[in-house]
């Protein structure tokens, strides 16, 4: 009777490698441009604003604006944010050897860091332990240096910035163990088809480790290229800072255009007001007629050498627009409050109150379907996504497998 112990083993060996490789959806790119991005991120430990800023090297005001975070408290950058607070991290995407993803991030690392703990626990999975060491060429992983500026090499996508032909930032998720693919579409207010084909899935299945590429609806600027912030895009309910801090720009509730006034950290900026107008940027005038509302509005038109532009204009619409709104500010989040109404995904935290802040309501075009591999529905022509695997020690363990099978085959 042949020996069934080596297939045994075999199948053993294939199931843990399955356990251990996770996948990303990733956009091949061919030119230079970036996008504005965000990655979903649970602080692993208590930190200050400026130490969760610091390690992802991005503004301190742009991290908390990102996730409606009122800026005006009093030395709001050294506040403490709780452990496991999940926020919305602002990145840079970027076109890097034929893939979307940001290198901007750099870590130094301390005594008792390894590529694991760094990876898995400060950078919450977001990357792998395999992908730094190939990022930075290390050929010894036990051996790092205290003091090493390791680069951290973060998933993102840009997808052209729409979703559905309507625009859209895109979130890196990393899946956790509670997951479902319907409940991730809940909170972030989309289909479980649209994430289907945003992510080349030919079924629902997800595991813990996956990194999903979520749509998000966003107001988007229409700034020239050669403005500092071109491409600026805010997502729905949130804020963004921009010209130096001088401007903050916010999208929705209620619609998805784009609107801009100074900050409230604004203290040495170039002027604001509309040339050949007393309007100042935001300002917005109307008149009734009996043919429609005359609006005159002084809008922000980007940051160009150390310039804010306005613009200035004048247009009939059937009925007077009511007083602008802003998305609810949240004060800076001292504990970790679980909202239950679409776990078990994430969700912005509250600000400390009992009841959980409404996510405004956005109108979502559902996605009419696509096979894997192919663009999203309404996506950007010419670019596509796959799902890849992204563990390199998983595949060395596959070669063995399957040379393990080979040598068990040979008769003797």
């Amino acid at each position: 009777m042949p020996n069934s112990k080596p297939v045994t083993f075999i199948l053993f060996l294939i199931n843990a490698v399955a356990l251990v490789t996770s996948k990303s959806t990733i956009e091949p790119c061919t030119n230079s441009d970036s996008c504005n991005a965000l990655l979903a991120y649970s602080l692993y430990t208590d930190l200050k604003v400026s130490e969760v800023a610091s390690l992802f090297q991005i503004d301190p005001i742009a991290l908390l604006t990102t996730n409606a975070i009122d800026i005006s408290y009093a030395d709001v950058e050294n506040h403490i944010l709780p452990s496991q607070l999940f926020l919305k991290i602002p990145i840079t995407c970027s076109c890097v050897d034929g893939i979307r993803k940001s290198v901007s991030t750099h870590y130094k690392t301390r005594p008792s860091d390894t590529l694991s703990s760094i990876a898995d626990s400060i950078y919450a999975g977001l990357v792998s332990a395999d992908q730094i060491k190939e990022a930075n060429s290390i050929d010894d992983p036990s051996v790092l240096d205290v003091g090493q500026s390791l680069v951290v090499p973060l998933p993102c996508t840009c997808f052209n910035g729409t979703d559905n032909s309507l625009p859209a930032i895109y979130l890196s998720y990393v899946v956790k163990e509670v997951d479902t693919l319907a409940a991730i579409a809940a909170r972030y207010e989309t289909t479980l088809t649209d994430l289907m084909n945003v992510n080349a899935m030919g079924s629902a299945a997800i595991k813990a480790g996956d990194i999903l590429a979520v749509p998000l609806p966003a107001c988007a600027s229409k700034f020239p290229r050669y403005a500092s912030d071109f491409g600026l895009i805010v997502p729905n309910g949130s804020y963004a800072i921009s010209a130096s801090h001088c401007v903050q720009c916010s999208c929705g509730p209620g619609n998805l255009n784009l609107y801009c006034m100074p900050a409230s950290l604004a203290v040495s900026c170039s002027s604001m007001q509309c040339r050949n107008s007393n309007l100042m940027l935001g300002n917005v005038t109307v008149q009734q007629s009996s043919a429609g509302c005359n609006v005159t509005s002084c809008s922000y038109g980007g940051y160009v050498n150390g310039t804010i532009m306005t613009t200035l204009s004048t247009y009939l619409q059937p009925r007077c627009p009511g007083p602008q709104q802003f998305p609810p500010l949240l004060a800076p989040p001292t504990t970790v409050i679980r909202d239950s109404t679409f776990a078990p995904a994430p969700a912005p935290q509250s600000d400390g109150s009992s009841t959980p802040t409404p996510t405004p309501k956005t109108e979502v075009v559902p996605a009419t379907g696509s096979l894997p591999g192919l663009p999203p529905a309404g996506g950007p022509v010419g670019s596509f996504s796959f799902s890849y695997s992204v563990n390199p020690s998983a595949t060395l363990m596959i070669a063995a497998v399957l040379l393990l099978f080979a040598m068990t085959s040979i008769p003797l």
